[in-house]
């Protein structure tokens, strides 16, 4: 447990939505630091000896629940919250799963299919898939937000200006996260906890994973924000950076068909040099590789790369 925390909040005092009407579970001073126990993205729904049948039985109307709300003494519409991660206690288990009709390729791979993961909490040392594969861990949280002004219920599948499901994988201890604030007491909640994710997290799910977290909830007053951003405290692929990287490319006049050729293309190049099954590369490019713009700006054709770092089977 955390003896520099002020509070803790257990995993049972979560939501499966953004709401300013839901009432909070904590009431906390800025500057105060919380343990969150938060559950995995299907709430508990896979276990170790789970098998793709059970991608089928998954309860949608359960997902991503976020632990909280917190509200925030002071936080009023137009501050920011500042959201330092301090550290990520990681339970050492996780999954991926391709979720029929979600994902980049959801056209391409119809069917479910479901890696577990199991990894050491403690070392944090790259976990196996397959024989020869082993991926860098970087634990962080994908949902983290605040509620929105507008009245009801809102989903957490969607990112959204006040946060919500923003899955970005540098959102990791020591980096720092400012959100708008649109309701008295920001009412915070966080959750969907990965152990690793690519940039993109092109089949829809990461190295999915229960586990705490540790942060500080402060104010920046009057700030203004219209939409996140977030400082980190130094370089952000070191994990992956050591065997430098494959990349292919996708080339149109279209940002997402050029992203689903690259995604492709990797698919086909790690299925020709490791043998891998199509479906199993494209759960492995969800976890561990890296979508980007490369050029938007010589018309009428953009460039996107995909980027696998040559470390997994290294």
């Amino acid at each position: 447990m955390c003896v520099a925390c002020n509070y803790t909040i257990h995993r049972d005092r979560h939501n499966f939505g953004w709401s300013r009407d839901i009432e909070p579970v904590l009431v906390c001073q800025p500057g105060e630091t919380i343990h969150f126990e938060c559950l995995d993205a299907a709430n508990g729904h896979f276990s170790r000896d789970s098998k793709a049948a059970d991608v089928q039985t998954l309860d949608f109307s359960k997902v991503n629940p976020v632990t909280g709300p917190v509200y925030v003494e002071g936080a009023a519409p137009g501050d920011a919250l500042k959201i330092t991660f301090r550290k990520f206690i990681p339970s050492g288990l996780g999954w991926t799963a391709n979720i029929p009709g979600f994902g980049l390729l959801a056209d391409q791979f119809p069917d479910p299919a479901l890696h577990m993961w199991s990894y050491d909490p403690a070392t944090l040392a790259p976990a196996a898939f397959g024989p020869k594969g082993r991926v860098p861990l970087k634990p962080f949280a994908g949902e983290i937000g605040v509620a929105p002004a507008e009245p009801g219920l809102h989903s957490v599948v969607p990112p959204r200006r006040v946060g919500g499901n923003l899955d970005i994988r540098d959102l990791a201890a020591g980096t720092t996260l400012y959100l708008p604030v649109e309701v008295e007491g920001a009412l915070f909640s966080i959750g969907d906890t990965h152990a690793a994710q690519g940039d993109g997290e092109v089949c829809g799910t990461a190295i999915e994973s229960q586990m705490d977290v540790e942060l500080t909830l402060d104010l920046v007053k009057g700030a203004n924000l219209k939409s996140p951003r977030f400082t980190t405290d130094g370089p952000v692929t070191r994990h992956l950076d050591g065997a430098g990287y494959e990349a292919t490319t996708g080339i149109g006049p279209d940002l997402m068909t050029a992203a689903r050729e690259s995604v492709m293309r990797m698919i086909d190049l790690l299925a020709a040099d490791h043998g891998l099954a199509p479906i199993d590369a494209y759960l492995l490019l969800s976890v561990c590789g890296d979508l980007r713009i490369s050029e938007i700006v010589d018309m009428p054709n953009w460039v996107v790369s995909f980027y696998f770092p040559r470390i997994v089977f290294s």
